[in-house]
């Protein structure tokens, strides 16, 4: 398999490039600054160099020839302003759509968060995080709107640094037990991730992330029949 990351060297991408080279995946790894191909090589991911906030979508497929998935990991990180919550958070996750639509790629993995259903309305928090919140929620809708894409969007609970446990609790948004809120490290978002593109079939669905208690693996061959 041959996935493209966007926002490469964030802390999940990294994480997920090296999952994918220790079984033989082949990863693309789009960043802004060149001065990450380093950490990418070492992680086992091939550099992409492409500012998504620059870059147009016929540019950005050229990187897309060939691939099997895209993720979308990126993210305007903390310390942005809300301008770039829009500029990374919503719009880049749309120009890598219509990239992967023009490359011929329509298996698309968008890292969420979860509360985006109910963030604050402008008039009411106009904080960075609201900003976050409703970019991250434009996205998913514009995102589920489109016909050319095998999307799933996993939203996962409080991100931590911590090692992973190999057990998560995984379930689609609105679904009874609930998934609830709570911590997962980021090296257990990366092993869904990658179990996520061996499963087809979970196109379309729309995911709650927790640590837990089932392996990703089982957790998400349970999402189907």
């Amino acid at each position: 398999m041959r996935i493209v990351i966007a926002g490469g060297h964030g802390k999940i991408a990294l994480l997920l490039e090296r999952r994918a080279a220790a079984r033989g995946d082949a990863t693309g790894a789009i960043i802004r600054d060149p001065a990450q191909s380093d950490d990418v090589r070492e992680a086992g991911g091939e550099p992409v160099v492409a500012d998504l906030e620059a870059v147009d979508a016929g540019e950005l497929a050229t990187h897309l020839t060939g691939a099997d998935a895209v993720v979308f990991a990126a993210g305007a990180g903390p310390g942005s302003t809300a301008e770039r919550k829009d500029t990374v958070d919503r719009d880049a996750a749309l120009l890598l759509a219509d990239a992967a639509a023009a490359a011929g790629v329509r298996r698309y993995l968008l890292v969420s968060a979860m509360n985006v259903d109910s963030p604050p309305a402008p008039e009411d928090d106009d904080s960075i995080w609201a900003h976050y919140l409703r970019a991250k929620k434009a996205a998913e809708d514009a995102l589920r709107a489109r016909d050319d894409l095998d999307l799933t969007i996993v939203r996962p609970g409080r991100l931590t640094d911590e090692p992973g446990t190999g057990l998560v609790r995984l379930g689609p948004v609105g679904g009874e037990p609930p998934v609830g809120y709570g911590e997962i490290p980021r090296e257990d978002v990366a092993a869904v991730l990658l179990a996520l593109l061996d499963a087809p079939a979970s196109a379309g669905a729309v995911l709650d992330l927790i640590g837990g208690t089932v392996p990703p693996a089982e957790a998400v061959a349970a999402l189907t029949p």
